[in-house]
């Protein structure tokens, strides 16, 4: 290393990048710029600045989603866009609707199939639900797979509680997420 500049780290988390292949090295080594989503790809992944600048990834939805996960208020939750939904206030593209929940395509997908199962009782978050919510939560999952076996998703999907601000959640009104028809990557966030 002498004078010169550092030689790029490659990844070693061994995941593949858009071609199938082994990721670039990150293109800002550590003491010329880099910063700590540069850092991470020397520790296992591929930071965020590295995947938008390498596989030409968009910061754009994620940033916001982030965003308005961080700007969002539990204490709102008394009239959130699903209370309103579940009243009828707002349409929605009605899945499954029973006396314990509804489930609903998502406005914004992630995904060629994305769709919401909500409780009608108006749990904030996975954090407070309490245990007398047991079989609504696990009602709610069943619900999730039903649907997904109805929209055809026989080659699998992925079911997400986000919960917090920590945990993305940006309505504070319980929601289950089920995303497929795709192949799903790993780590989620």
């Amino acid at each position: 290393m002498g004078g010169g500049a550092a030689e790029p780290a490659q990844a070693p988390c061994g995941r593949g990048g858009p071609d199938g292949g082994a990721h670039a090295p990150c293109p800002q080594p550590e003491g010329e710029g880099g910063s700590p989503a540069h850092a991470q790809c020397r520790l296992g992944g591929v930071g965020r600045a590295c995947a938008v600048r390498r596989f030409g990834l968009s910061a754009g939805p994620m940033a916001e989603e982030t965003r308005r996960a961080r700007e969002a208020r539990p204490e709102a939750s008394q009239d959130t866009i699903f209370a309103r939904i579940l009243r009828r206030e707002i349409p929605a593209k009605i899945l499954f609707e029973d006396e314990q929940c509804l489930a609903f395509h998502d406005v914004a997908p992630q995904a060629p199939v994305h769709f919401l199962v909500i409780p009608k009782k108006p749990i904030v978050r996975m954090a407070e639900a309490e245990d007398a919510d047991e079989n609504v939560l696990g009602h709610l999952l069943t619900v999730g797979r039903k649907c997904a076996a109805q929209l055809g998703l026989s080659g699998g999907y992925r079911m997400v509680f986000n919960d917090g601000p920590d945990g993305g959640q940006s309505v504070y009104h319980l929601h289950l997420h089920v995303l497929g028809g795709r192949q799903m990557g790993w780590p989620p966030g």
